[in-house]
């Protein structure tokens, strides 16, 4: 019997409280449906679809019922309320499914709605994860370059860029070059598919398309530049990794942004410096 799975299992004895499923009739390991759930006419033999989880007093149990999450699936569940230890989900059994601090990429409250995996802890209960999310998703979205997608943001790192499940299902990353520093975990974001890899993860922007989007990067630099008392220490020739440490946005586009202002006649590019050119 698999905990966490559904599976088909023989019904092997009938009692007042419901009937005992097992996997072979002759099989010792047997686990119990409660009468309530006992579709009418079931007979011994017959054959069940259940989902093995531990009820409150922590003893395998059955249900007929659908949970919202399996073993190796991920979901989006509300969070019903705090404890001690951890958050409480409804993951649409009798018993609520149980959230660790240690496994929360951020703090929750209830009524949120974050994506979670789940897993079988050492103590062989069952419990959600926001971790681990990246090795479950589907590589196999059916969007292409330039669709604008819908998508939960649900981990950030520095050296790759900022995660997000497309439809809470699909693989995706926004560059790190980009700025999300507004966004936090759980957020639902619209993002276009800059990218198809050839494994079927998915590359986006937040960005708009480049023509649209230079009005903003230029106002940005300007900006930047003023910071700077009107002389940007370094010009376009900077490295990747300058130009967004200092400014969040990509090689290119900061190159788009500085030739914009360039043709406004708005700065003076030297060899180590953009200048804000003075009106007279």
């Amino acid at each position: 019997m698999k905990l966490g799975e559904k599976q088909k299992l023989t019904v092997v004895k009938k009692v007042d409280f419901g009937i005992y499923l097992a996997k072979q009739p002759e099989d010792d390991e047997r686990v119990l449906l409660p009468a309530k759930q006992v579709p009418e006419g079931t007979e011994l033999g017959d054959e069940l679809e259940v989902f093995l989880y531990k009820d409150s007093q922590d003893r395998l149990i059955s249900t007929t019922h659908e949970p919202y999450i399996t073993l190796g699936q991920t979901a989006v569940l509300k969070v019903l309320e705090l404890g001690r230890i951890g958050a409480f989900l409804d993951w649409g059994l009798e018993k609520d499914l149980f959230l660790p601090y240690k496994e929360m990429t951020r703090k929750v409250k209830p009524q949120d709605e974050i994506l979670v995996t789940l897993y079988i802890d050492k103590s062989s209960r069952l419990c959600a994860s926001m971790r681990g999310i990246y090795e479950l998703l589907s590589k196999d979205s059916p969007y292409q370059n330039g669709d604008t997608v819908s998508g939960r943001i649900y981990e950030f790192s520095g050296n790759f860029g900022t995660f997000v499940a497309v439809d809470d299902k699909y693989s995706a990353m926004i560059p790190s070059f980009e700025d999300c520093g507004g966004f936090q975990i759980g957020d639902v974001i619209e993002a276009r598919v800059t990218n198809v890899k050839p494994d079927g993860k998915l590359d986006l922007t937040i960005r708009k398309k480049a023509y649209i989007q230079m009005d903003a990067d230029a106002q940005k630099v300007w900006n930047v530049i003023d910071e700077y008392a009107g002389v940007l220490p370094f010009n376009d020739k900077a490295s990747p990794e300058v130009i967004l440490r200092e400014l969040q946005m990509s090689k290119n586009a900061f190159k788009r942004a500085v030739g914009r202002l360039y043709k406004e006649r708005k700065i003076e590019i030297t060899d180590r410096s953009i200048r804000k050119i003075q009106e007279k």
